[in-house]
Formats: structure tokens, C-alpha cells, sequence
């Protein structure tokens, strides 16, 4: 995913119900999947590039969004729904030491920010950096009379402000 958004510009509304996990003979991580034909992002920043690829792409679709929003969602959908949520369920329920598993996150986050600047996503270098992520609030969203498909991609749901466990 973050291979897709550094060689590309297209970030995946990667939560928990579109990503598949594959596990090898003995049951541990060996893989994984995506499935979603609806929830992604692409950069503004890259619209030409995508454009001279794919002519016409994100003509019908409000799917040209701008960098930061396009940041913002990322994290949330990577980070905070999906690796953050297996993090804490895996501390709950008692499989896991939850600061072993984010120093793990940091760990791999630290080498994703350092690869080869071709495919490099802003994406691992703003998780460690920010004390602060941006979370969807699906209660208030509906509370809001707000439909997460319906409307700009900047202004379909309410976010809200929360501690970034990554951050030093």
C-alpha cells in the first residue's frame, strides 16, 4: 500500500474490511490482500502523471483530492482503523505486548521513510512525526447527517484529533 502511494499517488482506504491477511503453514503472516473498488485517493499533486498513464482517469470521480487531505485519510485508514485496531486487539486480548507491537510499527515505519525516494510514501515519515493523527468519528458523522459516500472527499465525515501512539 505504501509502494502504491509512493510509485503512484494512489492511497487505499486501507481499514480492517478491505484488507486480507494471508498466513503461511504454521499460521503467521506470509502476505496480504486488498479489496475495495470504491475507497481510494489519489494525490492532486500527481494528477499529470496519472493522467499521461490512465488518460482521463478521475474524470467522472471526485477521487482527485489534495495532498494533505489525501495524507490525512491514509493515516487514518492505514494507521489508525487497521494497524493500530489489530494492535489493540492483540493487547486486549493478552496475544501481545501492545508496546512491543508499536515499536515493531515504528521499526518498519522507520525503514519505509529511508527507502528508495522513487517509491517512498509521505505516509511513514508523517506517522512518526505527528503528535497528533486525525481520526473519523463515525457517530458524529451520522449525528452530523453526513453519508461517508456522498459529497467531497474533504467534507463527507467528521474528523476528530487524537494522541499519536508512534510519537516519541
Amino acid at each position: 500500500m505504501l509502494w502504491l502511494d509512493g510509485e503512484a499517488g494512489v492511497a487505499l482506504e486501507a481499514h480492517q474490511q478491505n484488507t486480507l491477511l494471508l498466513l503461511d503453514v504454521d499460521g503467521w503472516p506470509a502476505g496480504g490482500r486488498y479489496r475495495d473498488n470504491q475507497g481510494y485517493y489519489f494525490r492532486a499533486s500527481r494528477h499529470a502523471e496519472l493522467d499521461a498513464r490512465l488518460p482521463g482517469i478521475g474524470g467522472r470521480s471526485d477521487t482527485f483530492v489534495p495532498d494533505d487531505v489525501t495524507d490525512e485519510r491514509f493515516a487514518y485508514y492505514l494507521a489508525v482503523n487497521n494497524v493500530f485496531g489489530l494492535i489493540g486487539a492483540f493487547g486486549s486480548g493478552r496475544l501481545a505486548d501492545e508496546r512491543l507491537l508499536l515499536a515493531a510499527f515504528r521499526r518498519f515505519l522507520g525503514a519505509a521513510a529511508s527507502g528508495p525516494a522513487r517509491t517512498r510514501s509521505t505516509l511513514p515519515a508523517r506517522l512518526l512525526d505527528s503528535p497528533a493523527l486525525r481520526c473519523k468519528a463515525n457517530l458524529l458523522t451520522r449525528l452530523h447527517g453526513l453519508d461517508e459516500l456522498v459529497g467531497p472527499v474533504d467534507t463527507q465525515s467528521v474528523y476528530v484529533t487524537i494522541a499519536n501512539p508512534l510519537h516519541l
